[in-house]
């Protein structure tokens, strides 16, 4: 039987080198601050409804003041796909 050919292959050659290009941390200056208020006004929402026993930051709602200090918590989250 005969013996079938060796095929070779082409040796790898790395695709020529790209110059570094600046990346941009934002698109806007203002995300950022923006994000990291709304985490921190929901964190001091939360904590304050509970060091102060449900009486603030509005006692009329309740447990619903949980729901608000995590409503800003999402809304950072949200400025933060905005980030670049």
């Amino acid at each position: 039987m005969p013996k079938s050919r060796i095929r070779k292959k082409n040796d790898y050659t790395p695709p020529p080198a790209r110059q570094a290009t600046n990346i941009r941390l934002s698109g806007s200056s203002w995300i950022a601050p923006i994000m990291l208020a709304l985490f921190l006004i929901g964190l001091a929402w939360i904590v304050v409804f509970y060091v102060t026993d449900t009486r603030l930051p509005v006692e009329a709602l309740g447990n619903w003041n949980i729901v608000v200090g995590f409503g800003f918590v999402a809304a950072g989250f949200g400025v933060s796909t905005q980030w670049k």
